[in-house]
């Protein structure tokens, strides 16, 4: 990113701050962005929030509706190759 620029700001009195312009396009950060913060050594480090919690494989087993017996790994495999070939020639 070469030389890192000096941006200042300032608290406000109900604790906000309010981060450049500069940087908020830079990261994408539009209003509404949810942000991690985290007290590191060298000060504070502010993150995207991941859209999403972490989620365990067996949390959602089984929570899609499926009819039928089970579908070997070939078998889904081959259906996912078959709906990416239909999104392909869609478009």
């Amino acid at each position: 990113m070469g030389k890192p620029e000096r941006l200042t700001t300032t608290v406000s009195t109900k604790g906000q701050v309010i981060l450049p312009k500069a940087i908020r396009e830079r990261r994408d950060w539009d209003a509404g962005t949810r942000l991690l913060v985290e007290e590191t050594p060298e000060g504070v480090l502010l993150r995207p929030a991941p859209a999403f919690a972490a989620t365990r494989p067996e949390a959602v087993f089984g929570l899609l509706p499926h009819r039928g017996p089970p579908l070997s790994l070939e078998e889904m495999d081959a259906a996912v190759m078959a709906e990416a070939r239909r999104r392909r020639d869609r478009d």
